[in-house]
């Protein structure tokens, strides 16, 4: 065969190959389900791992429903928040613990997990409909995102008078009505991205002049600006002020330009005493009916050819992921976030 000839086969043959995983299943599963060696290897291994930071609440529907789908294999659900996941993966692969199967938690430890060859390669079939700003290909795929927006006391604030940029909140008739969590170096640090680092250190300073309240947690920051000890909160996540509001409290979001985005991201560990599982779990949690799971919970998912089931306000977003690797110097953005809003330092 002619290397010419031999170039359209391998033409032909790709565009056969996305055709059959694209219209072999209606559900998403095609490459697996035509995958007998991985369901029987699963079956074998009877279980896996789970490490997870989401809700017990949320994690327990997730484990319900892969289970539902393959009840031969158990989900071993264990649940470890704040920053216990990165000191318990590590001291486990440092103490060659095979423990863990599948590890789901935030963009800037799942690149550390990688960066240390803690997680295995593996290029899941539903990988190709998540953009690449929300995966390190192979390794880690973000499913949900945390967007980081400006939420405001409905009462209080007419949406006439609303700002429409961020530049709008250093106008004096701002001074004294806007909150902020100054804990949240990930907020700061994709905000710095956003404007560019000079000018963004600009702008906090600008901004840390309008005596702005200073409040930790999303959830309690949400309640106080629906109780109206301010007017105007600039960085709280969508979700949070959505629950609110879907209650009818007096609150609402806005974007005042681009979007900062906390990923929520899943990988496999590159030991897995239970590869296969691990396989169908990841496949199940990336794939269409385990993004509509994560939409049930008022999520913002990252899956592309479900945008439209989004919200038409999420759908009008500019979004900007912050850089997994900036999770490396996450400290250094808290200690200057609060050196200006905290400390007062020009």
């Amino acid at each position: 065969m002619s290397r010419r000839n031999t170039y359209k086969f391998y033409l032909v043959l790709t565009a056969l190959t996305v055709a059959i995983l694209e219209n072999g299943s209606s559900s998403g599963w095609a490459q697996i389900e035509r995958n007998p060696s991985v369901i029987e290897s699963a079956k074998k291994e009877a279980e896996v791992v789970f490490y997870t930071g989401m809700s017990p609440t949320e994690g327990n529907v997730m484990k319900a429903k892969f289970e539902e789908k393959y009840p031969f294999v158990q989900v071993r659900l264990n649940r470890i928040g704040g920053n216990r996941m990165v000191a318990k993966v590590l001291t486990e692969a440092a103490a060659g613990k095979n423990l863990v199967d599948v590890i789901q938690t935030s963009e800037f430890d799942l690149h550390t997990f990688n960066k240390k060859k803690i997680l295995a390669r593996y290029l899941s079939p539903e990988e190709g409909s998540y953009p690449n700003e929300y995966k390190e290909q192979g390794y880690w795929t973000a499913y949900q995102l945390s967007l980081v927006v400006a939420g405001y006391n409905t009462k209080m604030v007419a949406r006439q008078n609303l700002p429409k940029t961020y530049d709008d909140l250093l106008n004096p008739s701002w001074k004294g009505k806007i909150m902020l969590d100054p804990t949240k170096s990930e907020w700061f640090a994709g905000m710095l991205e956003i404007m560019g680092r000079e000018k963004g250190l600009k702008y906090m300073r600008e901004l840390s002049k309008q005596d702005v309240v200073l409040r930790q947690g999303n959830a309690l920051r949400a309640q106080l600006i629906t109780a109206g000890e301010a007017a105007f909160d600039i960085n709280i996540p969508t979700h949070t002020v959505d629950q609110l509001k879907q209650s009818g409290a007096p609150i609402d979001w806005i974007a005042l330009g681009p979007v900062p985005a906390r990923m929520s991201t899943i990988g496999i560990a590159a030991k897995a005493s239970h590869p296969s599982a691990a396989r169908l779990f990841l496949d199940f949690w990336l794939s269409k009916e385990g993004q509509r799971l994560v939409r049930s919970f008022n999520r913002v998912i990252v899956r592309s050819d479900l945008a439209d089931e989004q919200s038409t306000a999420i759908r009008g977003l500019r979004v900007v992921p912050v850089n997994p690797a900036l999770g490396e110097q996450l400290e250094a953005y808290e200690k200057l976030l609060r050196d200006i809003f905290v400390r007062g330092e020009k």
